[in-house]
């Protein structure tokens, strides 16, 4: 009757603004009289469709998750507003709310759309808000940094549409142009860089990417009435630094150390490493290549990232990518009160993420039907026969992972004779063709849903390697392969329908529950 999406959009914390030239005069009421139908406001909306319960939705939404955007809207009885869960109005009593799968099911309820937060913006599958989405899309794309080596135009014809009617829905959506949102980020990093760092002016305004220091000047000057220099009165004998350091603050508590753990236990040898507290691991980015070091930062709630001269100028979405990895965007807080006791070993516990999706959409596949330990060994074996070997200043590390365009000039024979099983060894090379010609994207901010049916498609990928990659990948903060072996183990259970029913107290955040399980089997 009213599907709802069945993926997340990760909404860039951009507030669409109101335009009061738009709005009606203060005497419209003197002038027009409007009868309204009466209509009668239950609590309990119409839920036969979706697939979180009320007590999921009002979880999400009192964090305001984004990654909940325009998978439900909520209707309060008390103001007869509906609101997205990203709304930053006060959270109204769960007894007040109800919840929907779409904007129109909600005003068919007799609700009306917030001004705040305005639901027309949030993501969904109807013609009508088929343009915030194309916002939604681009606004992650711009975060990565996507700009730093394309142009407006080339985004466009990525998202499938004109950089015409690109502009006017980032326009819309967001009130500034597509340039104008990539030109904000990088000042606030350079802004960032020239307080925290000894980087000279000239390094900064090429590390935060800007093609030339005029530019970056200029633009400094105009949106914050400041030259760059004048940050740095106070400070003297600036000097080059041997690596690019930066901070990434995060919601604690953090478990560091597990998440460390897990990430690196399955790390591919030659392209990733340990070293203590640290994670380390080659980097390749448009057409620069380099390293990262990720560590705690000593008495903060932040990650320290560092990296290396060559990766400058592609800063922005390496950052990204780091904070992607290590779910620095989580609350945890929140998290741990609605898994309950199965999270109070572990509070602070994420899901790890993924640096490059095709990276870990392979290690998915090799880790199929085999222990952690011998998938993790033909990672390694499959980045040092393709990947492209490079000199760093680590121990350990020796290559980049291979692209999907690499992997596409091999055979099965050639995968199949690292001691990877044929069938393996086929869906490999049908996910990098399918990643290279552009039929599945990995990208992060596209259409979960859309992106593991695709996947689906492909020999050797069904639901249990979907949902890991949708878990890990594609940052589904829902996801939940009801088929795995651990889960049975942990749960004590073979059945997959009760492993699912088992599963529904800790939605939305069934993959955090995935991590906790997991965490607590001896060697996984």
């Amino acid at each position: 009757m009213y599907p709802l999406r069945e993926d997340f959009k990760r909404d860039r914390g951009f507030g669409g603004r109101v335009s009061t030239a738009r709005m009606h005069p203060p005497d419209i009421k003197s002038r027009f009289h409007v009868r309204k139908r009466r209509v009668n406001r239950e609590p309990n909306g119409y839920n036969g469709d979706m697939n979180l319960n009320d007590s999921a939705c009002y979880q999400a939404l009192a964090t305001h998750d984004p990654r909940f955007d325009g998978r439900f809207f909520v209707g309060v009885s008390s103001t007869g507003i509906y609101c997205r869960p990203v709304c930053r109005a006060k959270l109204p009593a769960a007894k007040n709310c109800a919840f929907f799968p779409n904007a129109a099911a909600a005003e068919r309820a007799g609700y009306r759309p917030c001004l705040r937060c305005r639901p027309e913006l949030a993501p969904g599958r109807s013609r009508v808000d088929a343009e915030s989405r194309l916002a939604a899309r681009a606004a992650s794309r711009i975060e990565d940094g996507v700009l730093e080596s394309k142009s407006v135009t080339e985004l466009a014809a990525d998202l499938h549409t004109s950089d015409r009617h690109l502009r006017r829905v980032m326009l819309e959506a967001f009130g500034v142009s597509p340039v104008e949102m990539a030109q904000t980020g990088r000042l606030l990093l350079a802004k960032r860089l020239l307080t925290d760092t000894d980087l000279p002016v000239t390094e900064i305004a090429f590390a935060a990417g800007f093609g030339s220091v005029r530019r970056f000047n200029a633009l400094f000057q105009e949106r914050y009435r400041l030259n760059p220099t004048n940050l740095r009165e106070n400070r003297e004998g600036t000097r080059p630094m041997d690596v690019l350091r930066y901070e990434l603050p995060y919601k604690p508590p953090l478990g560091w150390q597990e998440l460390l753990a897990y990430v690196t236990g399955r790390a591919g040898h030659g392209a990733e490493a340990r070293d203590g507290d640290v994670y380390r691991r080659t980097v390749r980015m448009n057409d620069k290549t380099g390293t990262i070091s990720v560590g705690p930062a000593a008495g903060r709630d932040a990650l320290v990232v560092e990296l290396s001269p060559s990766l400058a100028g592609v800063m922005v979405p390496v950052l990204a990518r780091v904070k992607r990895l290590f779910d620095l965007d989580a609350d945890p807080v929140a998290i741990t009160e609605r898994l309950g006791d199965l999270a109070a070993g572990c509070p602070g516990l994420r899901v790890a993420g993924a640096f490059d999706p095709f990276e870990l959409t392979v290690r998915a596949i090799l880790g199929q039907q085999v222990s952690v330990k011998a998938a993790t060994t033909l990672a390694g074996r499959f980045v040092m026969a393709f990947g492209t070997p490079v000199e760093t200043p680590y121990v350990g590390l020796t290559h980049l992972h291979p692209t999907p365009e690499r992997v596409t000039q091999e055979t099965v024979d050639s995968i199949a004779a690292l001691g990877i099983v044929r069938a393996r060894a086929k869906s490999i090379l049908a996910l990098a063709n399918a990643v290279a010609t552009g039929t599945v994207s990995l990208t992060p901010g596209g259409d979960i849903a859309e992106t593991t049916q695709k996947l689906k498609t492909l020999p050797g990928i069904g639901e249990w390697t979907a949902q890991y990659i949708a878990m890990r990948a594609l940052g589904d903060p829902d996801a939940f392969p009801h088929t795995d072996l651990g889960l049975y183990k942990a749960l004590g259970t073979t059945n997959p329908k009760d492993t699912l029913a088992r599963a529904e107290a800790w939605r939305p955040w069934r993959a955090y529950a995935v991590m906790h399980l997991w965490r607590s089997l001896s060697g996984v």
